[in-house]
C-alpha cells in the first residue's frame, strides 16, 4: 500500500520579487510529488521565475482571483493531498514544509494550517489563523465540488475549505511558523490606502461566502479540533 502523494499548488499574481524565495524552499522538496504555480494574469516576471525553478506553470486568461487560480491548479493536480502555499511568503524553509505536511502524512490530523509569525496578534493569541493560505488537505475534501468552487468570490476559498473540514469532523493541526511572514497588502499594493482597500475586499468576499455568525463558529470549532 502506497502512502499519500502531495501536490503543491501556489497561486501567484505579480509576485516576481517574492516567488523565487518561496520556490527555493519548495522545488525538489522530497515530500512533494508535484509543484504547480498558477500565474493569475501577472504582468511581471512571475511565470518566468517559476519556470526557471523547473516547476509546472499554468497561466490563467487574466487576473481571475485566488479561488479561480486554485481551481485551475486543482484540475492538474495528481496527488491524494494538496499542499496550498501563498507565493508572497518570506522566511519559508524546507523544514516549514515538512512541519506542515507531517501531521497529515502520519495520520495525526485530517488537515493542517499554518500560523505565521506575523499573523494578526489575535490569531496568534488564539493559536489559530482561520484564513491561513498555507494548508494541507486531502484532495477528496473538495472532489466533485468544482462547480461550487467556481462560484466562489476571489477570496472565498479558505472559509469554504473550513466548512468542508468541519463537516468531516477530523482533527486539524495548527503548525506554528514563527519565522515566516506574509507582507502587508499596503507594502505590495503601493500604499496604505490601497492596502486597506485590499483588506476590505478580502473581508467582503469572506462574508459573501459564509455569514459572520458562521465565521465565528468556524473559528471556535476549528480551535476545538486543533492538535
Amino acid at each position: 500500500m502506497t502512502g499519500p502523494r502531495f501536490s503543491c499548488l501556489i497561486p501567484a499574481w505579480n509576485e516576481g520579487p517574492r516567488i523565487g524565495a518561496v520556490l527555493a524552499a519548495i522545488d525538489r522538496h522530497p515530500r512533494l510529488d508535484q509543484v504547480i504555480v498558477i500565474d493569475d494574469g501577472s504582468t511581471d516576471d512571475t511565470a518566468e521565475i517559476a519556470r526557471a525553478h523547473g516547476v509546472t506553470v499554468l497561466q490563467t486568461p487574466g487576473n481571475l482571483g485566488k479561488t479561480q487560480a486554485l481551481l485551475a491548479g486543482l484540475a492538474q493536480a495528481s496527488g491524494s493531498h494538496l499542499v496550498l502555499i501563498d507565493a508572497d511568503l518570506t522566511g519559508l524553509t524546507a523544514a516549514d514544509i515538512d512541519a506542515l505536511i507531517a501531521p497529515v502524512a502520519t495520520g495525526r490530523a485530517f488537515a493542517s494550517l499554518s500560523l505565521r509569525g506575523n499573523a494578526p496578534r489575535t490569531w496568534r493569541a488564539l493559536g489559530l489563523d482561520y484564513i491561513s493560505g498555507e494548508r494541507v488537505i486531502p484532495r477528496a475534501l473538495i472532489a466533485g465540488q468544482e462547480s461550487a468552487l467556481a462560484r466562489l468570490p476571489r477570496f472565498g476559498f479558505e472559509v469554504f475549505l473550513n466548512r468542508q473540514i468541519l463537516a468531516q469532523g477530523g482533527k486539524v493541526a495548527v503548525v506554528r511558523w514563527p519565522d515566516v511572514a506574509s507582507p502587508a497588502k499596503s507594502a505590495k499594493r503601493g500604499g496604505l490606502w490601497q492596502g486597506i482597500k485590499g483588506d476590505v475586499a478580502m473581508m467582503r468576499d469572506i462574508f459573501a461566502t459564509v455569514p459572520i455568525t458562521e465565521t465565528l463558529h468556524q473559528i471556535i470549532r476549528l480551535r476545538q479540533r486543533a492538535v
